[in-house]
């Protein structure tokens, strides 16, 4: 049988004859890897280097909900005669496009879970409804100051920090005119966008420059450049574009292609990833959520951005636009716990009636944060200079805050990012459903980790460095007889990680660092359920 994730049976399965003649597509769900080739003691056999230390830094352990999925399976499966496509490491999972006849047999298959309905017709729709967009445009082109002033940008800008070395995907809808658009160019040119991960998995195609130039307002965000005329937030980064939305039609699948893509940036070491996309009503009103499932669990897609997260990247998704109408609340993936999740305000700190409200159906403060979505500059597909509102074009601001902080401070873990932004907030200490913990600012939270990090129990000494060892003393003997020590080069590979103890009778601890070249490190001290960072130099 099929089961959507309701419970229910699909009746289209059996209506007519004309219905079960129907090629659809259907995510096929596996019971388990059992005979895999993978172990995690070699993960570079599915992961790249750069994913392996994203996860390694943070102290995440890959596990076998890593592997591929088995490809006897996925073999198994087009054995039946249906077409394979993507399929999902972390939940095992399989898209595949076929008749609806075949369903029987391949439920059949020992290693088959059970099969769940996603999309109809073997091809997206050309000419479907009309999707209601997360922003809405307007002539007046305005200049980006006020955009980045609002989340003090113009002032990460100032400290350095544009995004260098931070690796940024955008899953949206479309990326029409970012190949030709001038104020892109200088992304290609320094050959800062990754054109062979970046994937099309809305028809299972290598080109994203197409379908719509929603993404392309939304990046512009995060990347455009012209000197003079534009300046977007982490214009300096790296980036991978992801095509999960299908513009024509709603169906469920494009939650699975959501996760599909998760899992490649996964893979392909993404530090952030952007997401100005909502989910809870379909074309088929069977896949509807309720505003009970908005509880960061229920949807697949906030399944998919949890998982992402655990996995060391730092989601960011916009609130919704909803707030104007019936359904009022977020959607989802914003709904997720470890998701920033974004509202739209004014320049003036103002939030629009249009900006999708909290809890989440259990109860969590939600949005999180704000950031300008009335008005925000943008470029066109075809480069010129606009406006648009909506809380699509707040997460791609907060998007480039985070890249910016986390670039300012590699050591700290994506979680860790997102509390400073929440705590540091305009309204941290009193925080509501409307626009979350507030505006956040660059210099709140860089005020916010400094003064955290000098909340220390531990003196770490001399600094700059001037010798072959470091020495580690806390600050009461009596209360500390060990503590666990790392130390991480500055794109924060873990160069030591082991275990030091204190007595009466040695109250310092020394740390041989003499291997080491000159240049900037970072030691991180565990103690007391705590972690106390320390930004070294050795001259």
């Amino acid at each position: 049988m099929v089961w959507n994730r309701s419970g229910f049976i699909l009746a289209c399965l059996f209506i007519s004859s004309s219905s079960v003649a129907a090629v659809n597509r259907y995510v096929v769900f596996f019971k388990d890897k059992s005979g895999t080739a993978y172990s995690v003691s070699s993960p570079l056999a599915f992961l790249s280097q750069r994913a392996i230390e994203r996860r390694t830094k943070q102290g995440i352990v890959i596990t076998a909900s890593d592997f591929p999925v088995n490809q006897n399976y996925i073999d198994g499966v087009k054995n039946t005669g249906a077409e394979t496509y993507f399929n999902s490491r972390w939940m095992n999972a399989l898209l595949i496009q076929c008749d609806a006849s075949l369903l029987t047999t391949i439920e059949a298959l020992p290693y088959v879970d059970h099969i769940e309905y996603v999309a109809p017709n073997a091809k997206l729709l050309i000419n479907g409804r009309k999707k209601n967009v997360l922003q809405s445009k307007g002539s007046k082109a305005e200049t980006t100051d006020a955009q980045l002033e609002q989340i003090g940008i113009d002032q990460m800008h100032q400290d350095g920090f544009k995004g260098e070395g931070m690796i940024i995907a955008i899953f949206d809808d479309g990326f029409q005119g970012v190949d030709n658009a001038t104020p892109f160019q200088p992304i290609f040119s320094d050959g800062r966008i990754d054109l062979i991960t970046s994937k099309d998995f809305v028809r299972n195609s290598d080109d994203v420059f197409q379908y719509d130039d929603h993404g392309t307002e939304v990046f512009s965000v995060i990347a455009a450049f012209q000197s003079g005329t534009f300046t977007s937030g982490a214009y300096k980064a790296n980036y991978q574009l992801y095509v999960t939305e299908d513009v024509a039609t709603e169906y469920r699948i494009e939650e699975y292609n959501w996760l599909f893509a998760a899992e490649r940036a996964d893979s392909a070491g993404v530090d952030v990833i952007n997401s100005s996309l909502g989910y809870y009503d379909f074309d088929d009103a069977s896949m509807n959520y309720a505003k009970s499932d908005m509880d960061g669990e229920t949807s697949i897609i906030s399944q998919a951005a949890q998982l992402a997260a655990d996995r060391g990247m730092l989601i960011v998704c916009s609130a919704g636009n909803e707030g104007g109408i019936a359904w009022q609340i977020i959607t989802t993936p914003a709904d997720t716990e470890d998701v920033l999740a974004v509202a739209n305000v004014s320049s003036t700190g103002i939030r629009a009636g249009s900006s999708s409200i909290g809890p989440s159906a259990d109860g969590r403060i939600k949005p999180d944060v704000a950031a300008l979505g009335s008005g925000t500059s943008v470029i066109r597909a075809n480069g010129s200079l606009g406006a648009s509102s909506g809380t699509s074009l707040s997460a791609p601001l907060i998007t480039s805050l985070a890249a910016g902080i986390w670039q300012r401070y590699p050591s700290l873990t994506n979680k860790e990012i997102m509390h400073a932004i929440r705590m540091s907030a305009s309204q941290a200490f009193n925080p509501d459903n409307l626009i979350g913990y507030g505006i956040p600012n660059y210099g709140a939270a860089a005020n916010y980790i400094d003064q955290q990090s000098q909340e220390n129990a531990f003196e770490v000494y001399p600094n700059p460095i001037v010798s072959d060892s470091i020495f580690i003393k806390p600050f009461d003997p009596g209360q500390v007889a060990s503590c666990r020590m790392q130390l991480l080069s500055i794109r924060g590979q873990i160069i030591y990680d082991g275990d030091i103890n204190f007595s009466w009778l040695s109250l310092t601890s020394a740390v041989n660092v003499s291997p080491l070249s000159s240049g900037v490190y970072f030691m991180r001290i565990f103690w007391n359920n705590k972690r106390f960072t320390y930004k070294l130099v050795k001259i």
